[in-house]
């Protein structure tokens, strides 16, 4: 996770928006590995891994074949609510980090509390939009 975010960073910055290999914002990359490091490799992993495991029964069903799943009562029951537990922690804690992040790149400033107030504020404005995001997903 942390390669691939820091990767895809570095694809945008230059790909995208033709920056100059010797102009890179190496702060920008910094703060995307940063992010991938954090909570699409660490947290993400022991939320899905661990705390899954604890709460529902994945291995059970994850392992049958497609016909059983279908048959499976208590798996569906058990897979909708592992939808809506991730999107309540979709919506909880991976949008406010993620804005958090993202105003860690783009606000300009060094200090990290402007970085939490803005990226909350940013989240508070666009909260409406993305749980409509999040639902149509």
């Amino acid at each position: 996770a942390t390669i691939k975010t820091a990767s895809a960073d570095l694809l945008a910055q230059v790909a995208i928006a033709h920056t100059p290999i010797s102009e890179i914002d190496w702060e920008r990359a910094f703060l995307f590995c940063a992010f991938g490091a954090i909570y699409l490799g660490a947290f993400q992993y022991w939320y899905q891994v661990n705390v899954f495991k604890k709460l529902f029964d994945v291995d059970k069903f994850t392992s049958q074949p497609w016909g059983d799943k279908l048959k499976d009562t208590e798996g569906l029951k058990s897979l909708a609510a592992q939808t809506a537990v991730d999107l309540t922690v979709l919506t909880l804690i991976y949008l406010p980090t993620f804005y958090v992040f993202k105003a860690g790149v783009f606000s300009g400033s060094a200090d990290p509390l402007v970085w939490i107030s803005t990226g909350l504020d940013k989240y508070s404005t666009n909260f409406a939009k993305d749980e409509w995001d999040l639902l149509r997903v």
